[in-house]
């Protein structure tokens, strides 16, 4: 199939899970030979990159920060439609940070729930306790991933808020004295942000960890 057809079918695809049908969803991925195992460690794995690209969004605001309070002469005006950018863009990757997280709740549910009817399913008790026990692995690991990408997650409304703070002292006070205001909260935003930078890197060194286990 061409890339192009391939990119379509899986746009398509995924509308479906989107829209609720999961179980065409399902049956359509395994009718092309992918399973929701295969599913689960893409997700992960576009959560994972929406963190490291919300990562670099984060600090390149807070550079953009530290930049508006060393103002010392020029277009103010200039000065705050680039925070304002920065802001807008960090609210963009937040968003689809949270969307990519959710996406992978979805399909983890629906894997378990079936991996654990299949139990069932074995005529040997040694195989059946095996898989068993790799499930209850599995969702210990998930358990821990989740609770990573969450933490991280939680960790960008302050930030946000904080910078959506700034943006509005600038745009209703285009003078020397907002700059002055906005120097006062460069430590607080410093650290809120590297706080949450370190957070973002432990969720993706989880799921760094999570996809090899799935794929080992």
């Amino acid at each position: 199939m061409p890339a192009f057809s391939r990119l379509l079918t899986t746009s398509f695809l995924a509308g479906l899970l989107l829209a609720g049908c999961s179980s065409t969803y399902y049956k359509a991925m395994e009718g092309i030979g992918i399973e929701k195992r295969d599913i689960l460690v893409d997700r992960v794995e576009e959560a994972r990159d929406a963190q490291d690209d919300a990562a670099e969004q984060f600090a390149s605001a807070l550079d953009q920060f530290r930049s508006t309070v060393e103002f010392d002469g020029g277009e103010l005006e200039k000065v705050y439609n680039k925070l304002n950018s920065e802001f807008e863009r960090s609210q963009a990757r937040a968003a689809e940070v949270t969307d990519r997280i959710e996406s992978i709740g979805t399909v983890a549910e629906d894997l378990f729930e079936e991996w654990e009817e299949e139990l069932d399913q074995y005529s040997s008790a040694n195989l059946r306790r095996e898989s068993a026990s790799l499930l209850r692995d599995t969702r210990s690991r998930y358990a821990q991933l989740m609770a990573a990408m969450r933490r991280a997650e939680s960790a960008m409304p302050p930030v946000l808020e904080a910078f959506e703070d700034q943006v509005l002292v600038l745009k209703h006070n285009l003078n020397a004295r907002a700059i002055g205001s906005l120097r006062n909260e460069l430590g607080n935003i410093e650290r809120d942000t590297d706080q949450l930078i370190a957070e973002m890197q432990k969720a993706i060194a989880e799921a760094n960890a999570f996809i090899a286990s799935m794929e080992s």
